[in-house]
């Protein structure tokens, strides 16, 4: 990526007067409300002193003739203190109102956004920003403006995602050379994997400081959900020592990347069939030092090939990761089985619900109970601490002991024998419209024994 210079800041207009004039003619323009507070009073050649007024309320200004002044350009104007204390939100609206002078208004004032995305140097910006007709008409001075106010280098706009099966964004550069940029998790806390890696060799297994996953990426071809990232920090917690993990969705490598840098899972297939996607997996697997152990199957994961190796698969699709189950279930090692993490959107009706219940343990195909294992009393995947008993919604419960019984009967199918699925855990990892939350199920599943 090629570096571009820090555009000039725009001059902007000030009155000039000698030393003597400088208070009263500030007074007078607070009173009048023309003086522009976001910069500081600055002296000029001669010894004159320019005071910063705002442009697009020059037409009315009136002054008494016995302070002589004159309308000059401050070239490089330098932020008061006040304006150097100011959020970015106000700080873009402050600029963008002086550009655009006169011609600003309420409207296009609403059209300003307020909250963006940012990746480095690079801002991205919602697809309802800058949508007035008058944006188009400034041209590459809009973008220039809006980078120095949020101190970036590079502007990009997102779009709706694509139809196209592979949530392809539909993301607009309008700033820089091209929209790869990198993205750290901070606070992701986990397992060592061993010194297995690199990073953990040169990182964390000397300073005792945690090493959050690596991302890089292309914001114009891959999508990226910050809203996930307290599913990142629970996968990163799980016990996946010495597993084999089957990631059918793995994108960038969102949850694959946890899995092998904090899980410390031994091994991952991680299958992916856009391109785009699969170019910054690759990169993000060699950033992490955790190529040698991930396997990338570029394509359809319908069609993967892999049978009988994983201890645990994750199925991180939504609205629904239903057409990977049958997948999912072939690649369960045949003689241990091991655990699903299933995504899902589950709708809760808006009407009023009654009292909610606690989780229960959902148990299928087997009259025995909990077994001899402790499943029932430590159900969960860290350490034996009590979730379970956490008050859920009924649809949230009604979904996932539906689907442990089509996991367990696609099981049956499969192998020829009676399979065991207990719900361990429910997971709600954000509100995803009104009354639709995305879920994850955490399935176990094994063969039952012979009697």
């Amino acid at each position: 990526m090629e570096a571009r210079d820090v555009p000039v800041p725009i001059p902007i207009p000030a009155l000039a007067t000698e030393p003597r004039f400088a208070q009263r003619l500030r007074e007078h323009l607070e009173e009048e409300q023309l003086l522009d507070g976001r910069y500081r009073l600055q002296e000029m050649p001669g010894g004159h002193v320019a005071l910063p007024v705002l442009e697009e309320k020059l037409s009315r200004l009136r002054l008494p003739r016995e302070m002589p002044c004159g309308l000059v350009r401050i070239q490089d104007p330098v932020p008061s203190r006040a304006a150097r204390r100011q959020t970015p939100a106000k700080k873009l609206r402050d600029e963008l109102r002086r550009l655009l002078g006169e011609s600003w208004s309420e409207e296009l004032e609403r059209d300003v956004p307020r909250a963006w995305q940012r990746h480095g140097d690079l801002v991205l910006l919602s697809e309802d920003s800058f949508g007035a007709a008058l944006w188009e008409k400034l041209g590459p001075a809009l973008w220039e403006t809006v980078a120095t106010a949020l101190g970036a280098r590079r502007l990009a706009r997102r779009g709706r995602v694509l139809p196209d099966g592979m949530r392809s964004p539909s993301v607009t550069l309008l700033l820089g050379q091209d929209g790869w940029v990198e993205h750290v998790d901070n606070g992701i806390i986990g397992r060592s994997c061993g010194a297995r890696c690199s990073r953990c060799r040169e990182g964390a297994a000397f300073t005792g400081l945690a090493i959050s996953p690596r991302y890089t990426f292309d914001v114009t071809k891959c999508m990226f959900s910050p809203g996930n990232i307290t599913e990142k920090l629970r996968v990163a917690s799980l016990p996946c020592s010495g597993e084999v993990l089957v990631d059918l969705y793995a994108g960038i490598g969102y949850f694959t990347l946890p899995y092998l840098v904090h899980a410390a899972a031994a091994f991952a297939h991680a299958c992916e069939w856009n391109g785009h996607a699969v170019e910054a997996l690759r990169r993000n697997l060699v950033l992490n030092g955790v190529q040698d152990r991930c396997r990338v199957h570029h394509g359809d994961s319908r069609q993967l090939e892999l049978r009988d190796v994983a201890d645990r698969v994750n199925l991180g699709l939504i609205p629904s990761s239903e057409e990977g189950w049958p997948v999912a279930c072939r690649v369960l090692k045949k003689g241990t089985g091991g655990v699903l993490h299933i995504h899902h959107n589950v709708e809760t009706l808006p009407t009023p619900a009654p009292p909610q219940t606690p989780v229960l343990q959902a148990e299928w195909a087997s009259s025995e109970g909990g077994g001899s294992d402790g499943e029932a009393q430590h159900p969960t995947e860290d350490g034996g601490k009590e979730t379970l008993g956490a008050r859920i919604r009924p649809e949230w419960q009604r979904w996932a002991e539906a689907t442990a019984a089509r996991i367990q009967g696609l099981l049956a199918e499969l192998h020829g024998q009676l399979w065991r699925t207990s719900i361990l855990h429910i997971e709600a990892v954000k509100s995803y419209a009104p009354h639709v939350h995305h879920l994850v199920l955490d399935l176990e599943c094994r063969p039952t024994l012979p009697a």
